[in-house]
C-alpha cells in the first residue's frame, strides 16, 4: 500500500502544472488582445489625425421635392363625352399636336341650326331691302305730284312713313344678323374646342380624365390630361423658419436624390416663398431653385436633400474639430514631432463644419495632430499623454 502512493502524488502534481500551464497561456492571450485593441503605437492611449487640404463648408439642409419648372393642365373648355384621347402617360408631344376629341354631335347640331338661322336672316333682309327701295320710290313720286299740286299731303306724308318704317325694319334684320353671326362664331369656337390641341411642347406626365368619361365644362374647367417640360425641374426645398433668414437669394445650392446620393446637381437660390407651410406646429418656407434635366435622370415628386452653401473655404488646411481645444491664451492643438514627443502648437481657426475646421495658420499638412480623449462624464481631456516637446 505504501509502495502506490509516491506515483499518486506525482500524477496529481503532473496535471496540476498542466493546468496551471494552460491558465497562463490564457491570461497572456487575453493580455495580447486587450494590448492590441487599446495600443497607440507605443505613445499611451491617443488618438491621432493627419492635417490634410480639403473644402470645408457652412450649410443649412433641407429636404425638398422635384416638381417641373413649366407644366399646364390642359382642360375642356366644352361639355361632353370624352370620344378619344390620342397620348398616353409618358408620350412626347409637339405644340399643336391632337391629343383627345369630344363628342361633338350637339355642337355640330347646334352649328346648322345658327347657319339656317342666319341664312333665313339675310333672306329676310333682302326682302325688307326690296321693301324699302319701293317705298323710297313711291314717296319721292309723291314729292313730284305735290309739286304739281296733283296729290294731297296726306299721301304723300303717309309714303313718307312708309320710308321710315321700312328703313327701320331693315335696322332690325341687321341687328338680329349680326346677333345671329355672333353666336354663329361662338358655335363654331365651341365646335373646335371639342379637339384639344396640345398648347406646349412636353411629356404627358398624367392623364386623370378616361375615355367616355363625360365632361361638364359649365362650373370648372375639368382637366383631362397635364403637360410638363421635364428638360428642367423646380426643386422645391422646405427650409425651417430658424434657418430661413440665413438664405440670400442667388447663393450657391446642390442636392441630391433618395436614389443616387453620390451624384450632385448645383445651382443658385431664386426664389423664397414669403407665405410659409405650417404642419403639426412647424412652420416651413419653400425655397425654390432650377436645375438643368436634359437626360431625364431626375423625374417629379422625387425627394432631395438640399443644402444651402451659407459660406464656404477651399483647398485649405484643416483637421478634426475635435483636435482644437483651447486654454487662457487661445485655441492650440497638440502635434505629435518626429521623434514622437508632443508639442502645443498656437492656431488660428477658420471656418468650420463641425466636423472640421480650418486652419488658417500654425498647421501645414501632413502634422500629425492629437485627438483628445474625452471621458464618459464631464467630456474634459484624459489620458495619458506621453512626453511633452
Amino acid at each position: 500500500m505504501k509502495g502506490n502512493i509516491k506515483p499518486l502524488v506525482h500524477q496529481r502534481g503532473a496535471g496540476l502544472l498542466w493546468i496551471l500551464t494552460i491558465l497562463v497561456l490564457i491570461i497572456v492571450l487575453v493580455a495580447t488582445i486587450y494590448w492590441w485593441t487599446n495600443r497607440d503605437d507605443g505613445s499611451g492611449h491617443l488618438n491621432y489625425a493627419h492635417a490634410e487640404i480639403r473644402d470645408i463648408q457652412l450649410l443649412v439642409t433641407a429636404t425638398g421635392r422635384l416638381q417641373p419648372r413649366d407644366y399646364v393642365d390642359v382642360g375642356a373648355q366644352v361639355s361632353g363625352q370624352l370620344e378619344s384621347l390620342h397620348v398616353e402617360v409618358g408620350d412626347k408631344v409637339q405644340r399643336g399636336d391632337l391629343l383627345a376629341e369630344i363628342d361633338a354631335t350637339l355642337l355640330e347640331a347646334q352649328l346648322d341650326s345658327s347657319r339656317a338661322q342666319l341664312r333665313n336672316q339675310l333672306a329676310i333682309r333682302k326682302e325688307r331691302e326690296a321693301s324699302l327701295e319701293l317705298a323710297r320710290f313711291n314717296y319721292e313720286r309723291q314729292q313730284r305730284l305735290q309739286v304739281d299740286r296733283a296729290t294731297a299731303e296726306e299721301l304723300v306724308q303717309t309714303a313718307h312713313a312708309e320710308v321710315q318704317k321700312a328703313e327701320a325694319q331693315v335696322e332690325s334684320i341687321e341687328a338680329q344678323i349680326e346677333q345671329t353671326q355672333s353666336g354663329l362664331r361662338a358655335d363654331e369656337a365651341n365646335l373646335n374646342y371639342t379637339r384639344i390641341f396640345a398648347p406646349m411642347d412636353g411629356t404627358i406626365v398624367s392623364i386623370p380624365a378616361r375615355r367616355g368619361q363625360t365632361l361638364n365644362a359649365t362650373q370648372t374647367t375639368p382637366t383631362i390630361l397635364t403637360i410638363a417640360d421635364l428638360t428642367e425641374m423646380t426643386v422645391e426645398a422646405q427650409v425651417s423658419e430658424a434657418d430661413i433668414s440665413r438664405l440670400k437669394i442667388g447663393m450657391p445650392v446642390y442636392f441630391t436624390t433618395m436614389g443616387n446620393r453620390q451624384q450632385r446637381w448645383e445651382s443658385k437660390l431664386r426664389l423664397i416663398e414669403p407665405t410659409p407651410e405650417v404642419e403639426n406646429n412647424v412652420v416651413l418656407y419653400n425655397a425654390l431653385f432650377e436645375v438643368p434635366n436634359t437626360d431625364g435622370v431626375l423625374m417629379k415628386e422625387m425627394t432631395t436633400q438640399v443644402f444651402f452653401v451659407i459660406d464656404a473655404a477651399h483647398d485649405v488646411v484643416a483637421v478634426p474639430s475635435a483636435a482644437v481645444q483651447r486654454d487662457a491664451e487661445g485655441p492650440y492643438v497638440e502635434v505629435r514631432r518626429e521623434a514622437g514627443n508632443i508639442g502645443k502648437v498656437r492656431v488660428d481657426p477658420g471656418l468650420t463644419d463641425r466636423v472640421h475646421v480650418e486652419i488658417k495658420s500654425g498647421l501645414e499638412a501632413g502634422d500629425e495632430v492629437v485627438l483628445p480623449i474625452r471621458s464618459a462624464g464631464a467630456g474634459a481631456p484624459a489620458g495619458s499623454r506621453g512626453p511633452r516637446g
